[in-house]
Formats: C-alpha cells, sequence, structure tokens
C-alpha cells in the first residue's frame, strides 16, 4: 500500500473547483496536483512540466500503447492524460495526488485504481452557477447557456463519487476539502506505514 492518497477531484465549470485546489495546497502539505500530458501548443506564460508536459501526437500515442496513462480523453483536436509511472512516484513517497478530471476520466481512472478517493464539488444552487459564469464576463449568452447544458449533464454523474462538497461558503468549502485529506492520513493502516517505529516503542515490553 502506497503511503499517499489519490484523489479524483471534479466539478462543473463554475463551481470553484480550481480555487478551492489552490486554497488547499497553501493549507495542507504532501499534496500535488498532477501534471497532465497534452498535444497542444503552450499558451502564453505556460511552462513545460510545470502547466503540462507538452508532447507531440505521436509521441503521446506511444505512451497510449504502452499503458502509460492512468486516463486519456480527446478535447476537439488534442490529447490529454495523465501518467501512471508519475502518479505512482508521488503516492509511494508519501504525497496525496490530485487528479483534476472530468467524469468520463474518472471512470477511468477508478477502473486502473479503485483505491481512487473521488470527490465532486457542486454549486449551491443553479443560479449561483450561472452567476459565476456570467461574472467572468469573457462569454456570450449563448456560450453561457452552452456551459449550463454542459454543467448540468457533468452534475447528473456526482453518484459515482465517494465524496459531495457544495461550494457555497468559500471558507467553509476549503476547511471540508481539508478533512477529507486529513482524514485520510489518520486511518489506522496508514498510521502503522507512517508511525511504524513510533508504534513498535509505545508497544515494547518494559524489562
Amino acid at each position: 500500500m502506497s503511503l499517499g492518497t489519490l484523489f479524483i477531484i471534479s466539478a462543473p465549470s463554475g463551481a470553484g473547483k480550481t480555487s478551492l485546489v489552490k486554497a488547499l495546497l497553501e493549507r495542507v502539505s504532501d499534496v500535488v496536483v498532477s501534471v497532465s500530458h497534452t498535444t497542444r501548443e503552450p499558451r502564453a506564460g505556460e511552462k513545460d512540466g510545470v502547466d503540462y508536459h507538452f508532447v507531440s501526437k505521436a509521441e503521446f500515442e506511444t505512451m497510449v500503447a504502452a499503458g502509460q496513462f492512468l486516463e486519456h480523453a480527446q478535447v476537439f483536436d488534442n490529447f490529454y492524460g495523465t501518467s501512471r509511472v508519475a502518479v505512482a512516484e508521488q503516492l509511494e513517497a508519501g504525497r496525496d495526488v490530485i487528479l483534476e478530471i472530468d467524469w468520463q476520466g474518472a471512470r477511468q481512472v477508478r477502473h486502473a485504481a479503485p483505491q481512487a478517493v473521488g470527490v465532486f464539488i457542486l454549486p449551491p444552487t443553479r443560479d449561483t452557477l450561472r452567476e459565476r459564469l456570467t461574472a467572468r464576463g469573457q462569454d456570450s449568452e449563448q456560450v453561457i447557456e452552452r456551459r449550463m447544458r454542459d454543467a448540468i449533464s457533468e452534475m447528473s454523474h456526482y453518484g459515482e463519487y465517494h465524496f459531495l462538497i457544495f461550494n457555497d461558503d468559500f471558507e467553509q468549502a476549503v476547511a471540508e476539502l481539508q478533512a477529507l485529506f486529513v482524514a485520510r492520513r489518520l486511518r489506522r493502516e496508514a498510521q502503522e506505514q507512517r508511525n511504524a517505529a513510533g508504534l513498535r516503542a509505545l508497544l515494547e515490553q518494559i524489562g
């Protein structure tokens, strides 16, 4: 059993997943977000190995054929995937790993790694979700309507996850997400691994 826990965190656009994960990383040590491989071109300011691992389509297809991805998907003309080896290395080093992926990717990961813990982030209401999408000021009404339809479709898969967090009050939602990570580390099996020497010392017979 690895020391770290693999977490799948999914949410519809506008639910606040990115902000919640960023806040979590500031509050809990030894948590990392998996860096995906992609065939798309880097955008301004993006760094290889930090934002994504940028690879050619041929390289990506070779990795798929070799079974190197926990999950992979095509989004429009580009491909995205999560490296199986990179995740395993982080888990074995005792770090919790977050995969920020949609429900389709989550299904692939659960098939390959059934021990993964699924967390779904939800907005408190549809009106709140629409307000958040509109507040970005980047999309037309037509695009917002499409995003709302996509969000409703995404949210219909919440039942495939272990935990639900409603992101109404941000600080409370962060605290709830943090509690999940801390609780996983307090499981008996995890504590036995992390504190094996201390447990032996506590149980040694005196004299």
